[in-house]
């Protein structure tokens, strides 16, 4: 019915009619291009969006979440039709889709004008060379979230670097702490990707279309990183719950995590939970670095819009993937109802964002007093065309290496044969 609800293919620049869409098309007679994404308050960006513009109207649809958008649309694609025009892909799997030529290269169609508008990380995530592929809308800079009245009751400092985090962890057991300092996921591969790329690892060199791929991912910055988390596993001073869970969730705001190791998203995540604490005292301090190390800021999660080479009119699609949320007006119901974090630079840079306060954190200006700078530092990261099995191959391991059965040198040994196995498999030429 997803597949269903937004085809058709109408020879005026789109393939839908207003009947089909979950917005209301304000013009009946103009050209539709549909749309398929799950940002929170998307139908009041597009009814912003269709309201401002007479010439082109947008039918949006939400198709699912990350891998069920993602699997509905690899069906359409392998089916040759039922594909959205523009379709929402996070950062890191556009790799997955420009391997088959799904994608229509943006940059003839203008977006190659509108680098300077980005954040030089968020440009370099959708763009290979001369071609843009997809157009960033929000990131994921990375903070410390800290409920600040949990340190404070057992005296422990807040750590600013990782070597004093772990040194907080025993200081928090040792004065009575029932909890835990913090939580690492086992199912969740992109936060270890992150915490081992602020050391230095880049596991993948690959440039799109190619069929030959760098796989180095058993490096000493790796385990070195990887082994820091199983010490403190070990030694049970973290807990080691499965992210977004029921029971992860009550665990992030019932005083069993002292801290979140967070995107810039997670702010609103955790605001949302609707068990949170009243009487907590979160702060957002800047993520711990390594002592002696160059600081390094990293990234999770952050989606794009991509237009689909199914497209009936790729010029009108592409202006819908550069314009829906390229006004301050959409950007502040991003901000407001949806909690993203603007990677467009006129809000980003703004003075608003900056000194936006946040009652969650007790009107703290977390923006201003950690994701813009980690925002700013951020300079890209490089995936595989085929994450969604590095990701899988990712949460065995992790899951083995906090159940006992392995230990971080051998669980990054045996994610470089088997994700160099798999490539194999897939036809790509590997060097390390």
């Amino acid at each position: 019915m997803v597949l269903a609800a937004c085809t058709g293919g109408d020879d005026d620049g789109g393939n839908s009619s207003a009947a089909s869409c979950t917005n209301t098309i304000k013009v009946e007679d103009a050209p539709v291009v549909t749309v398929w994404a799950w940002y929170p308050a998307m139908e009041q960006a597009v009814d912003l969006f269709n309201e401002n513009n007479d010439d082109v109207q947008v039918c949006w649809t939400n198709a699912g979440q990350g891998g069920d958008a993602y699997q509905a649309f690899s069906t359409a694609l392998e089916a040759g039709s039922g594909a959205p025009d523009v379709m929402m892909i996070e950062a890191e799997f556009l790799g997955q889709y420009t391997i088959r030529d799904a994608l229509v290269d943006l940059a003839p169609l203008g977006a190659a004008d509108l680098a300077d508008e980005y954040t030089e990380g968020a440009w370099s995530d959708v763009t290979e060379g001369d071609a843009v592929y997809a157009i960033p809308v929000d990131g994921g800079p990375m903070g410390f979230l800290v409920r600040q009245d949990i340190f404070d009751e057992y005296g422990v400092a807040v750590p600013t670097t990782w070597e004093q985090f772990a040194a907080a962890a025993e200081q928090l057991k040792t004065a009575g702490y029932d909890g835990y300092i913090a939580n690492f996921p086992p199912n969740w591969w992109a936060f270890f990707q992150a915490m081992a790329a602020q050391r230095g690892w880049a596991p993948f060199e690959y440039d799109s279309g190619s069929t030959e791929i760098g796989i180095d991912m058993a490096t000493p910055e790796a385990v070195e990183v990887l082994s820091f988390w199983e010490d403190l596993v070990d030694r049970d001073l973290l807990a080691t719950d499965e992210a977004f869970t029921a029971d992860y969730n009550a665990s992030l705001v019932d005083g069993t995590y002292a801290s979140y190791v967070a995107a810039a998203w997670g702010p609103g995540y955790l605001a949302g939970l609707s068990d949170a604490d009243a009487d907590a005292v979160w702060r957002a301090v800047p993520l711990p670095q390594w002592e002696g190390q160059e600081p390094r800021q990293v990234n999770i999660g952050g989606s794009t819009f991509a237009v689909s080479e199914q497209a009936d009119n790729p010029e009108l699609a592409a202006r819908v993937a550069m314009e829906i949320f390229g006004t301050e007006e959409a950007w502040q119901i991003g901000i407001e109802q949806a909690a993203l974090f603007p990677l467009w630079r006129p809000v980003l840079e703004s003075d608003d964002f900056a000194n936006l306060e946040y009652p969650f954190f007790g009107g703290q200006q977390i923006n201003k007093d950690v994701f813009l700078e980690s925002a700013a530092g951020y300079e890209g990261f490089t995936t595989p065309p085929f994450l969604t099995y590095v990701y899988d191959q990712g949460t065995e391991q992790l899951t083995a290496l906090v159940e006992g059965s392995t230990d971080a040198a051998g669980a990054m040994e045996a994610m470089q044969q088997s994700v160099t196995s798999y490539a194999e498999s897939q036809g790509f030429t590997v060097v390390e």
